[in-house]
């Protein structure tokens, strides 16, 4: 259909055209359309397909088929109107769909012109570039609870339509976020404003109602061509309900890890003194109190020799921190009216206590103190004290039970106090501990001066009321977690667990006190008062020494009193340390 000079020839050798118009103008006008870069189609005024250029472009041949009808009716609608019209078609052949933006055109001598101008790349890249926006948009909206964006003045200049923690976009527009921001990481900044990118920040902040929500946040800058900072681009995600449950899963863990830790304690301790000491500073540390005091109730045996005067007929059995045990008895006193769980408020410190059972009877408590900054005892620490006053109650009862079986081999008859077997057995346990530990401590030996007068003049009865008094002067006057023996006669020795050559000078001159104003008015014979002679060897990690060494230097001692005089106290030297 192509001319040799590049024009459009007649299909089937004529043309179609409007009567009256001249043959130059049709030469004119074909000749500037011959110009058009792109496909050329002339049709006659009916619609029918007079010529392509070039012929076998796939919409020509679309076209003299009958197809394209979006096409036809552009060319219909200009050759009625005689007006230019501009559409766009789609085609399909075997290479796939093409697209064209179309331009009819009435010529003077009725017929039309259409320019094509074939977009299928650039209809493809708009259409993928549409989807993938509507793409990412989608996935911005999937990911997060909203988007948003700051002017270069910290205000909101866009909200993602469905707005944000309960407030409607429009109303967010213009407003200063940090209005909203309750609390966050001081090194991170404000996001909503923020000059570095943040891939993973947390902030609080307010809802509409007020209520405290917590999002995480991903923001990036906007920097204009010369660099200043113009504004920022975030998107937020409520994960309050992930931190509540992550803190109630830690609270779990926390809660979990310390029964554990108690439990083990007291599968593996030996010592029941220490076993509840470490449940104290466990529980102390564990739920962030300043002290914490355990008691239990004591084996039937120790009771009837010991009556309790605490609430309860309970007794120490072990303590952290400061406080003094007598800081508990109006805790005690409100647990043994039948309350289950008891808060109060004593020596500017929030109480918290429970007693422990065994087989529905109390034998026990724990009170915790927390200082008031710390804040008043929540759900999470009621739970928690609760499960393990039922550990701290079956201890007890192991102890008690212990103390019964024990007591009954390894201490002295008249007294109740060790004796020279379980001493000694129990001083080798706490002497190699203390070559673990590297901690101090002292070993007293006592022994009472004129004894033998006592029971010359008035009688064995008298004696052993002396040897009972000895007993209450030295219990009275040590811990728990120290030991009392009857060695054997009038012969006495205290092991001071963690005690300092100090700490043992102090306890003899408070014995000798003590011994001066109870023992003396018991002497057989004025000449001859009744006293002590105190001997001390303090364990100096220091110093490093065998056991036996260190029981010969307290004899040597207290001997040495003894050949001085009597009535007194004398301290050992140190071992030589080895080179």
């Amino acid at each position: 259909m192509e001319r040799p000079d590049g024009g459009a020839t007649p299909v089937n050798g004529t043309v179609a055209g409007g009567g009256g118009v001249s043959g130059g103008a049709e030469n004119q006008s074909d000749s500037i359309l011959n110009g058009f870069p792109g496909p050329l189609l002339m049709f006659s005024p009916t619609g029918g397909l007079l010529s392509a250029q070039p012929e076998e472009t796939p919409l020509a041949v679309l076209l003299a088929a009958g197809g394209a009808a979006e096409a036809q009716a552009l060319i219909a609608v200009c050759a009625s109107s005689r007006m230019a019209n501009q559409g766009t078609v789609q085609i399909e052949n075997g290479d796939g769909v093409y697209t064209y933006d179309l331009t009819v055109l009435p010529m003077p001598d009725g017929r039309v012109a259409m320019l094509t101008r074939e977009v299928t790349l650039h209809h493809n890249l708009r259409a993928a570039l549409v989807e993938s926006r509507q793409r990412y948009k989608d996935f911005v909206e999937i990911s997060s609870d909203f988007a948003w964006e700051t002017g270069i003045d910290g205000t909101f200049v866009f909200v993602s339509p469905r707005g944000a923690l309960g407030h409607p976009a429009a109303d967010l527009i213009g407003r200063d976020p940090v209005d909203l921001v309750m609390e966050r990481d001081a090194q991170m900044g404000i996001p909503f404003s923020t000059h570095v990118p943040i891939d993973h920040g947390e902030v609080w902040v307010r809802r509409v109602d007020g209520s405290p929500v917590c999002v995480t946040v991903a923001a990036r800058p906007i920097f204009d061509r010369s660099g200043r900072w113009i504004g920022t681009r975030g998107v937020c995600r409520d994960v309050t309900t992930e931190r509540e449950r992550d803190l109630q899963l830690a609270r779990a863990r926390n809660r979990e890890r310390i029964v554990n830790h108690i439990v083990r304690t007291f599968r593996d301790e030996v010592d029941p003194n220490n076993m509840l000491n470490v449940a104290a500073e466990t529980l102390a540390r564990g739920m962030g109190a300043s002290d914490c005091h355990i008691f239990r109730r004591p084996s039937d045996t120790l009771e009837e020799s010991h009556p309790s005067e605490l609430p309860a007929g309970l007794i120490p059995g072990a303590r952290y921190g400061a406080l003094a045990y007598l800081s508990s008895l109006p805790v005690l006193d409100a647990l043994d009216h039948g309350e289950e769980l008891v808060e109060m408020e004593v020596e500017g410190r929030q109480v918290l206590a429970v007693a422990s059972r065994h087989h529905h009877r109390v034998n026990g408590a724990v009170v915790l103190y927390r200082v008031a900054e710390r804040g008043n005892w929540g759900v999470d620490d009621r739970f928690l004290l609760s499960d393990l006053a039922d550990q701290i109650g079956i201890a007890n009862e192991q102890i008690a039970a212990h103390e019964s079986i024990v007591r009954l081999s390894r201490t002295d008859s008249l007294t109740g106090l060790f004796n020279r077997r379980a001493f000694f057995e129990e001083l080798d346990r706490r002497h190699k501990r203390l070559q673990r530990t590297g901690a101090f401590a002292a070993l007293l030996y006592v022994d009472l001066d004129n004894f033998k007068m006592v029971n010359d003049v008035h009688g064995h009865a008298a004696g052993d009321a002396v040897l009972q008094l000895v007993r209450d002067m030295l219990l009275g006057n040590t811990r728990p977690t120290d030991l009392v023996a009857r060695l054997g006669g009038d012969e006495f020795a205290v092991w001071l667990e963690g005690g300092t050559l100090e700490v043992a000078e102090d306890k003899a001159r408070l014995l000798l006190s003590m011994a001066d104003r109870l023992l003396r008015p018991r002497s057989g014979n004025p000449a001859h008062p009744l006293g002590l002679s105190i001997g001390i060897a303090v364990h100096d990690p220091a110093h490093p020494e065998t056991l036996h060494d260190l029981i010969a230097r307290a004899d040597q001692a207290m001997y040495s009193v003894k050949k001085t005089g009597k009535l007194g106290v004398a301290v050992a030297d140190l071992p030589v340390r080895s080179v």
